[in-house]
């Protein structure tokens, strides 16, 4: 009892004696012998309900993958210690609600769920980042609450709560193990958070206030989780975080502090000490972590990754990396790089620290060195102060991209943000923004292009209808085919039979990838990135035969081709604007190195070169900022130090 923070009985210690369930030191007393009685029998043979680890816990969650994560590894410490975990509410003897604070319609899910439990009369605890946000809601009082960063706690709150006692373990620390024991909704797909919080401070969204800044973990730790989950049979990989961009690049969150000069001094002061300390504190970038993760998969391509969520800004440095990591075999060429609005003005309003052309060089960079690149974004509507024309530079950049997934969401005030204070966009007008972007974006045909094309899947759930099979292509198309349940969690061959809107159907025309097959291909992609120059994973056939030539993009790596199909450049959608989905043929590539033998040597040497003066440039950039916050932490320690002196004179001279 003593390390439960904030232990309230159900009315308090006031008045004497101790709260239900609280075990305290007996003293000895003289019992009056009894004769036996076999409804006392009975009753002793009946089961404690207060007995820890006997209980059926109801786990719901809201909100995004990292969220899931936290639930799956609440749900693991809960049935360790013995409780049985359930989708049943009714029969469930506590509920677990993990919240999410991005949207209003979130929390309003979340009050209701709160009521039927009360209704219920069922032990309540709440998790996640509503609780953390925003503490004195008023739907929570009397509630059992455990923070984002106190996961590893649910076992004890749990227990009090069942007790009849209030428990609220809010506080952050450091961050919670990876090696914690974990319950996966789906058994084939690892949700691996790498990091915790985020660097911005956007001006609508709440997550800052209760995730807080960013903690990364360490490469050793991720690595070694994924060599874990890879060893228990996991087919899927996602990286997730706040910010999978914002992951350790120390140079980036110094920049975009020294945009904020306009601030106080002390506020620089605080805001780079917790730079140092608080913020990117482990030196590394998210290539490193990247080429690290990708070293530990399997070569014959069972498990894939899923690069999670990234801000623009925070990838622009490492755009080549990422997409050397997204050519890889064993990486789903697919990035959700939300934009939010096609206007700088609003962009701006919105704190997002990056430009629209920014967010075209992300995308345009991607989607021109990784073939079959896929890429999805957000759309917030009627944010404040959008005018007319704002929205109609929004809807030109859906238009002229025309991406596959853009998830579109009216602006929704949250309390304590300063979004929520600017002057609003009427609701009638948001509506019909939202309704006529839905619009554009229903009349696109993005996957139109695969139709009877054959593509390698990794298939790892059931659909909800119960019939289908749920697998992703390389680009993370979801295709539904009919399959027996044998086939979850492994990769075939589909010929894709229909497309539509929202869905693509195929056909099951082959088993699982043979690992000679895919480690040939993998070995054949290294060598391939290895020699090109232009980093482009392009390159053609060096023989005749089908054996040395890995296809790419949206054609399987592993499927038998033709010479000429490999020398032909893929058909696979990549839907990233018709400014770059024009493509260089293979054959074109065949003849340019053929011909360019002989000066490969000196292209080499110049991007040799080349690539020492980039790194000498940002080295002595990095540098010169570090120069400038020391310069600046030292100048706001000496007037911090002046100003406690000053305050200290003026006490003293007022006291006498």
């Amino acid at each position: 009892m003593e390390d439960i923070e904030d232990v309230l009985g159900p009315a308090g210690f006031s008045g004497g004696g101790a709260p239900p369930g609280l075990r305290l030191p007996l003293s000895t007393v003289a019992v009056k012998p009894k004769r036996r009685s076999s409804k006392l029998l009975q009753t002793q043979a009946q089961p404690d309900a207060r007995i820890p680890g006997t209980q059926t816990i109801y786990v719901k969650t809201f909100g995004c993958s990292h969220n899931q994560s936290d639930s799956e590894y609440m749900s693991g410490q809960l049935s360790a210690f013995g409780y049985a975990i359930t989708e049943e509410p009714e029969g469930a003897d506590l509920w677990l609600i993990n919240t999410c604070t991005v949207k209003n319609p979130s929390q309003s899910a979340m009050s209701t769920l709160i009521s039927k439990c009360k209704t219920a009369n069922k032990p309540l605890v709440v998790a996640g980042c509503v609780p953390q946000g925003s503490r004195d809601l008023k739907e929570l009082e009397g509630i059992s609450i455990i923070g984002v960063q106190q996961i590893d706690r649910v076992v004890e709150v749990v227990e009090e709560t069942l007790k009849g006692h209030e428990v609220r373990l809010l506080s952050r620390k450091t961050l919670p193990s990876l090696d914690l024991p974990k319950v996966r909704k789906n058994k084939f797909i690892e949700i691996l958070p790498i990091n915790v919080g985020c660097l911005g401070a956007c001006t609508y969204c709440k997550t800052k206030h209760a995730r807080g800044h960013l903690g990364s973990y360490s490469i050793d730790s991720l690595v070694d989780r994924v060599k874990i989950v890879v060893s228990e049979g996991v087919r899927e990989i996602w990286l997730s975080s706040e910010d999978t961009g914002a992951y350790g690049n120390f140079s980036v969150q110094i920049v975009i502090d020294l945009r904020s000069v306009t601030y106080h001094i002390l506020s620089f002061y605080f805001a780079s000490l917790i730079l140092y300390f608080l913020g990117r504190d482990i030196g590394t970038n998210l290539p490193n972590l990247l080429n690290a993760i990708v070293a530990e998969l399997p070569a014959d391509r069972s498990t894939m990754l899923r690069i999670g969520m990234t801000n623009p800004p925070f990838i622009l440095e490492h755009l080549n990396e990422i997409a050397s990591v997204l050519r890889h075999p064993c990486v789903y060429t697919f990035l959700h790089v939300p934009v939010q609005s096609g206007s700088d003005a609003v962009l701006k309003a919105m704190n997002r620290e990056y430009t629209v052309s920014e967010f075209r060089m992300v995308v345009g960079t991607l989607c021109e060195l990784v073939q079959g690149m896929q890429i999805a974004t957000d759309i917030i509507c009627g944010f404040p102060g959008e005018t007319d024309e704002d929205f109609v530079e929004t809807v030109n950049l859906i238009k002229e991209y025309q991406l596959p997934q853009v998830h579109i969401s009216q602006f929704y005030p949250r309390p304590g943000t300063p979004a929520a204070r600017m002057k609003k966009v009427p609701s009638i007008e948001v509506k019909k923004r939202s309704r006529e972007l839905t619009s554009v974006f229903e009349a696109f045909s993005p996957y139109e292009g695969l139709k009877g094309k054959v593509e390698r899947i990794w298939i790892t759930e059931i659909a909800t209808d119960g019939v289908h099979l749920v697998g992703h292509t390389k680009g993370y198309i979801q295709v539904l085919v009919i399959a027996p349940d044998s086939m979850l969690g492994t990769s075939a061959d589909a010929k894709i039979t229909s497309v539509g809107r929202w869905s693509v159907f195929g056909e099951v025309i082959e088993g699982t990838v043979a690992i000679k097959e895919a480690a040939l291909e993998q070995n054949s992609a290294e060598v391939q990135v290895k020699n090109s120059p232009n980093r482009v994973e392009e390159a053609a056939c060096s023989t005749n035969t089908c054996d040395s030539c890995a296809c790419s993009g949206a054609e399987s790596a592993a499927q038998q081709c033709t010479p000429q199909q490999c020398e032909g450049p893929s058909d696979a959608p990549t839907n990233c604007g018709d400014a770059t989905r024009q493509e260089t043929p293979q054959s074109t590539l065949v003849r340019r190195n053929v011909e360019g033998a002989g000066k490969t040597s000196e292209s080499d040497t110049e991007k040799s070169r080349g690539d020492d003066q980039q790194v000498n440039v940002i080295t002595r950039g990095a540098l010169n900022i570090d120069r400038i916050l020391w310069g600046g932490l030292a100048v706001s320690f000496a007037t911090t130090l002046a100003i406690l002196v000053l305050l200290t004179c003026k006490i003293f001279y007022t006291s006498s």
